[in-house]
């Protein structure tokens, strides 16, 4: 069993070879121009790593709070090497930003943990619009290549 050094690039490389891995997206709806910019560039980041289309599965559930009973079914089908949470929320007057951000979060740690399943955590928290639109597509990306270097070291172990 290898082990590679956090510092070293070169030993992270291939595991960003997504050819053989099977990966599930959950997308929040609410605050779509957003979750749909996180979802493209994920997706494309996905293929660019080799993932096959047809190994890519998104599902779309109404909010933040949603994401993680969808990931826990998908979870359960024991078919994914990985999986990936899209969403955004967007802090507002009320506490609710609090409550739907620190139940989200929870939600998919939970389901990380209870079925060893990795999972690229990409339910963007900001205090405006603005963040969130900047944030998009590099968040998109980093989710990609997080739940294939995850699977991918799960596999090595």
């Amino acid at each position: 069993m290898l082990i590679a050094d956090q510092g070293t690039l070169d030993a992270a490389d291939h595991r960003l070879d997504g050819k053989k891995l099977t990966i599930g997206i959950v997308q929040a709806r609410f605050n779509a121009g957003i979750t749909d910019a996180l979802a493209a560039a994920c997706k494309a980041e996905l293929l660019k790593l080799g993932v096959p289309e047809k190994n890519i599965t998104l599902v779309q559930v109404p909010g933040a709070l949603e994401i993680p009973v969808a990931l826990l079914a998908l979870a359960e089908k024991l078919k994914f090497d990985a999986l990936i949470a899209l969403g955004c929320i967007i802090r507002g007057e009320t506490y609710h930003f609090e409550l739907v951000a620190n139940e989200s979060g929870a939600g998919v740690s939970r389901v990380a943990l209870d079925y060893q399943v990795p999972i690229a955590n990409a339910i963007l928290t900001t205090e405006t619009l603005d963040q969130a639109v900047v944030r998009q597509t590099d968040k998109g990306r980093d989710a990609a290549r997080v739940a294939v270097e995850m699977a991918n070291l799960l596999e090595e172990i």
